[in-house]
């Protein structure tokens, strides 16, 4: 009999150890399952599963938002350009801005500034730049990339720089992507071009890749989330403006004389895009005049 209680008493040990064990996997897994729920931000998967069927929906067939290209087209996560080996850099660059985008928490900057590996013959690099007196400046603002680490990253690809003047760089380039940026938010979605003006000659060269400064830029917007689409372009030359921004805007077909590129070419019917494409329509694109008051007072002079 005492032995028999022994091996009871041993399987009782046994049994109550593994409840115990067994009630702590469980409260663990509750409260995994509680944190999942009530704070599905802290898990990064989520995020990535959501960027990644977003991309998904976008696939690189899918961006039929793309102009015609005299380059190398390259595309990235999110967003696609044609690379122009003769003046080392892009004749475009060309992407969506959301709303939702727009609202989310902002990744630090990176600054990871690098050659894109994508460029048959490399890209142009940090020691081009370098003492040249021109800054490197963004087509695809960090800005609008700023909603996840991997779009901020991208920005920094050389292929997305062009030589810019400061004055011009952090001046009327930089109203006008916080413009941009206005409008996603109050329109929800938009399809963006922007580049420098290839077709004119250089004002300067820079660097030992011979890195053209181009005399002026250019970016397209379009909105087609009214029903009928409506774009609009600008051209702005390369230099310090003490002008209003809306000066500079031109229909997308004046861009398209001066570029030499087809844009929208397969988001829509011929018919349907010449019909928005030749007419300069400023109402909808409304501009902040705090801002302009901003760029004279402050911005011009950094």
């Amino acid at each position: 009999m005492a032995q028999l209680r022994k091996n009871h008493r041993q399987t009782s040990l046994l049994g109550g150890g593994f409840t115990k064990l067994a009630l702590m996997v469980f409260l663990l897994f509750l409260i995994f399952i509680l944190f999942k729920v009530l704070a599905p931000d802290s898990f990064p998967d989520t995020v990535e599963s959501t960027d990644a069927a977003q991309t998904a929906a976008q696939s690189l067939d899918g961006r039929k938002y793309l102009p015609s290209a005299n380059g190398q087209v390259i595309h990235h996560k999110y967003y696609s350009l044609s690379y122009i080996e003769e003046f080392e850099q892009p004749e475009w660059v060309a992407y969506e801005l959301h709303k939702s985008n727009m609202f989310k928490k902002h990744v630090p900057r990176s600054g990871d500034f690098r050659t894109d590996p994508a460029v048959k013959k490399r890209s142009a690099t940090k020691a081009d730049y370098k003492r040249s007196g021109y800054s490197r400046g963004h087509l695809v603002p960090a800005g609008d990339m700023a909603f996840n680490e991997t779009a901020m990253s991208e920005t920094f690809f050389f292929s997305n720089m062009s030589p810019q003047s400061i004055p011009f760089n952090g001046g009327i380039w930089r109203e006008l992507e916080e413009q941009v940026r206005d409008w996603a938010k109050k329109y929800n979605h938009l399809y963006v071009v922007s580049g420098p003006v290839l077709t004119e000659k250089p004002i300067d060269y820079i660097g030992q890749n011979d890195v053209a400064v181009p005399p002026s830029y250019y970016k397209v917007i379009l909105d087609m989330n009214r029903g009928k689409p409506r774009g609009i372009g600008y051209i702005i030359p390369h230099n310090k403006s003490e002008e209003k921004l809306e000066s500079f805007a031109v229909s997308i077909d004046e861009v398209e004389q001066l570029t030499k590129i087809d844009f929208f070419k397969d988001l829509m019917p011929e018919a349907e895009q010449q019909a928005f494409e030749s007419v300069l329509n400023t109402k909808p694109w409304y501009f902040s005049d705090k801002r302009y008051q901003t760029r004279k007072s402050k911005w011009n002079n950094m």
